[in-house]
């Protein structure tokens, strides 16, 4: 089964946020050696969208190009030695199954990640993180292949050029790629990361004193479904917008305005301005130092936290959280991030940018 094709098919199943779409021609991909010959059958047609676990795409409506889904599968460990463990994953692999399978073979490094919905080859496209943990942290590299002319590359780490929930696949001169598999370099020891959140409370609430990875996957999990809605009931991608990254000057002033907005040093790369939230450019130019905001505290003090209108809101225990309540389309989710954004930007000088596609 290299691939399969079928012809107007319903999206609605194959995006998180349950959002009306129909695809003319949807294509499944399970063995990257088979993508060459199906770009022939494409010439014609326009560039297609790639699409994984539809985690982190909104339809506002039907896509005008051909769909394809990656599916390659595939779990493997490659190395174990004095580097670490190195395992690599097929690209339509279940980010949280896979996250599991490490786990299961006795390996720490993704735990802080656990229950991120989507495939493993989306996660370096938004460089996806949770709880004190981004995945650039443990990749090691990626295969992929180019939808111009089928050819295959490895990218490295600095080739990717992640930044904060970003990829030079974000860009365009990186859109042309196909994810087919990702590899990680992950260990049998390693020291967790604990002082994120909430893990550290939860682990107390479990009476857990020397935790272990799984242990700690196991409290991440317990607080993001206490946090989060399950896009299997409601329909979600998660985090909708990126926390913005301000320079210092305009994050020292909003703290004299809203004492009681967090702020957290950001790390180097997430001051590179890539993240686009702030009208200094997220560095300050006196000695770059740069702060990470909590976009869902900006949304929530604008009032937006449990917002509903028919069947599109915020969620009510997570500003961040855009839903479908059952038949909002992807044009009302896209309005209301705008007058979101908007209201955030009216008030705080702040611009929120959204962290899935909209297409």
């Amino acid at each position: 089964m290299g691939v399969v094709e079928r012809c107007d098919v319903p999206l609605r199943a194959l995006n998180s946020l349950r959002l009306q779409a129909h695809a003319a021609r949807l294509i499944e991909l399970h063995d990257p050696a088979d993508l060459p010959a199906l770009l022939d059958r494409l010439r014609e047609a326009a560039a297609p969208l790639v699409l994984g676990g539809g985690s982190n795409i909104v339809f506002t409506r039907d896509p005008p190009m051909p769909v394809v889904r990656i599916m390659v599968p595939g779990r493997r460990v490659l190395a174990d030695d004095a580097r670490g463990v190195l395992v690599e994953a097929g690209a339509g692999e279940g980010w949280d199954e896979f996250v599991r399978w490490t786990l299961a073979q006795g390996l720490a490094g993704l735990e802080n990640l656990s229950l991120i919905p989507g495939t493993v080859g989306a996660s370096p496209i938004q460089n996806i993180g949770a709880y004190g943990v981004e995945m650039r942290e443990r990749f090691d590299s990626l295969d992929a292949v180019s939808l111009v002319d089928g050819r295959r590359r490895r990218f490295d780490a600095d080739e990717c050029r992640f930044g904060y929930r970003d990829s030079v696949f974000r860009h365009e001169d990186g859109r042309g790629w196909a994810i087919v598999a990702v590899r990680f370099r992950l260990a049998r020891q390693m020291p967790l990361q604990l002082d994120y959140g909430e893990i550290r409370e939860e682990l107390r609430a479990q009476k857990v004193a020397r935790p272990k990875a799984a242990d700690v996957a196991k409290a991440v999990c317990a607080i993001r479904r206490r946090k989060l809605p399950d896009p299997a009931v409601t329909g979600n991608v998660g985090s909708f917008f990126r926390n913005p990254v301000v320079d210092a000057t305009v994050a020292e002033a909003l703290a004299k305005r809203e004492p009681e907005m967090p702020r957290f040093p950001a790390p180097p790369r997430d001051a590179d301005g890539s993240a686009g939230a702030s009208p200094r450019g997220g560095r300050d130019e006196r000695d770059g130092r740069a702060f990470k905001l909590s976009a869902g505290w900006l949304i929530e003090r604008c009032g937006w936290k449990g917002y509903r209108e028919g069947d599109v809101g915020v969620h009510e225990r997570h500003a961040l959280v855009l839903v479908n309540h059952g038949a909002a389309s992807g044009a009302q989710i896209a309005a209301l991030a705008t007058r979101i954004a908007d209201s955030v930007r009216d008030r705080f000088g702040i611009v929120l940018e959204p962290e899935p596609t909209i297409v």
